[in-house]
């Protein structure tokens, strides 16, 4: 374990301006250090509200509203990045109201509600003189002068298969967090991380993400599952971080609960209670019963870093242009599991305080597997940090060891928090911009 090398004075206002840019939607709990009634109460201290209101409650997190109310919970709706107005952004990019058309998770938005970099970013970007973007690109290295410690720009395959050598003045990494280590590790920038000695610092602290859901059964009422909006939720944040004393219980980190309606696909929306045979005529009664008849509580918990947990180049499989694949060693501890248990039972308490017809739970092994889709949320391998020993990039997410290389993204996360990256990596993208048009253009070299 180990900090982030940046406090959260530095980092908040930058969490505001990736807000303002993406049309976040919430409801301050903390501003300026005075408790907001309707917000997550344990939120850090922001310096002003969101740039949108927060979601209008569903049906079933209203109900989860009140069942968490009765045992002494506080509720409020969960931040989104998917509209909750039409919104005109700091670039002046408009984004329209969300719907709530459903398959919202993993899937584009026939709206244009759902920020991400091409709805937010890009339309500003594109209206530039100067920016040209290049689609299906796949970059292979980042180059570097004779000394090793300057970066001079990429190489990459374009689109009809031509290798491409792109000079560059500073090279900014912003990938998914496993390519970004593997571009470093084929780039031999930093030193590959060693297990068995604890040596090195690229490929080291890869975290991934606990979860778990307790789905609650209704003869008596019904929902409308197919409908839904991305991250509508309604929340608790009493098992998360320090709210709780985790001295007694045996682990730290924690999680947060909620209720959410994204929207149920068709096939991959059919819950059916514990016991129900798993084909047939049964199957088919109970998935008919049920499609419309349950809702789930759902728990997004910390995953801690482990001296065995890590990312290297595999030895034997290679991609279709013959360098190494990225092989993640990977395994659920003790901590983890514990903290699980715990949250877990709470979720099964607030099923119970729902009154439901009956309870089913979406078991988890105690061994990590490829299974089933669990979440995105890989984070680190390229870690930020004020130690060059313990991370790859200072607290500007600059290179150690090549100053004018910036490796921006979830690899740079020490550990994995309850709560989801996106927001956080944000911040950082933000945070690094600031730093490379403030002080690294003027004066090129080392931030730290």
């Amino acid at each position: 374990m180990q900090d982030w090398g940046v406090t959260w004075d530095e980092v908040e206002p930058y969490y505001d301006q990736f807000e303002h840019i993406f049309g976040v939607g919430g409801k301050a709990g903390n501003l300026n250090g005075e408790i907001q009634p309707g917000g997550n109460p344990y939120e850090g201290p922001r310096s002003r509200e969101y740039p949108n209101p927060p979601t209008r409650p569903s049906y079933e997190g209203r109900l989860f509203a009140d069942a968490v109310t009765s045992l002494g919970f506080v509720p409020f709706q969960g931040p989104t990045a998917a509209m909750t107005q039409d919104f005109r952004n700091l670039y002046r990019v408009q984004m329209l109201e969300c719907a709530r058309g459903g398959f919202c998770s993993s899937h584009v938005c026939a709206q244009g509600a759902k920020a991400n970099p091409l709805t937010s970013v890009h339309p500003a970007l594109a209206r530039q003189p100067t920016f040209e973007m290049r689609p299906l690109c796949n970059v292979l290295r980042v180059n570097k002068d004779s000394t090793g410690k300057k970066a001079t720009g990429v190489t990459y395959i374009d689109a009809r298969g031509n290798e491409v050598e792109q000079p560059a003045s500073i090279v900014i990494l912003g990938a998914y967090c496993f390519s970004n280590t593997r571009l470093l590790l084929l780039s031999g920038i930093g030193t590959p991380y060693d297990p068995r000695t604890g040596k090195g610092v690229v490929g080291r602290n890869y975290s991934y993400q606990q979860g778990g859901s307790v789905h609650v059964f209704f003869d008596d009422r019904e929902f409308n599952p197919f409908i839904g909006g991305g991250q509508l939720n309604t929340s608790i944040d009493e098992m998360n971080g320090d709210v709780i004393d985790r001295g007694p219980l045996g682990f730290i980190g924690g999680a947060y609960v909620n209720t959410s309606a994204r929207g149920a696909a068709p096939i991959k929306g059919k819950v059916v209670p514990p016991g129900t045979p798993r084909w047939g005529r049964e199957w088919k009664k109970a998935v008919a019963h049920n499609y419309r008849r349950n809702m789930a509580i759902t728990s997004h918990g910390t995953c801690m870093s482990y001296r065995h947990n890590y990312l290297d180049l595999d030895p034997t499989y290679k991609d279709a242009y013959g360098l190494p694949l990225l092989r993640m060693t990977f395994d659920w501890n003790d901590n983890e599991l514990r903290m699980m248990k715990y949250v877990d039972e709470r979720c099964t308490e607030i099923g119970r305080a729902l009154n439901g017809s009956g309870l089913g739970g979406k078991g988890k092994g105690t061994h990590f597997g490829l299974v089933g889709y669990q979440s995105t949320h890989n984070v680190g391998g390229a870690v930020m940090g004020s130690d060059p020993s313990t991370s790859v990039v200072n607290k500007y997410l600059q290179s150690w060891d090549v100053s004018n290389l910036f490796v921006v993204g979830g690899s740079a996360f020490p550990q994995n928090p309850a709560n989801g990256p996106t927001e956080t990596i944000g911040m950082l993208a933000c945070w690094a911009a600031d730093a490379i048009k403030e002080n690294y253009v003027r004066s090129p070299g080392a931030l730290v």
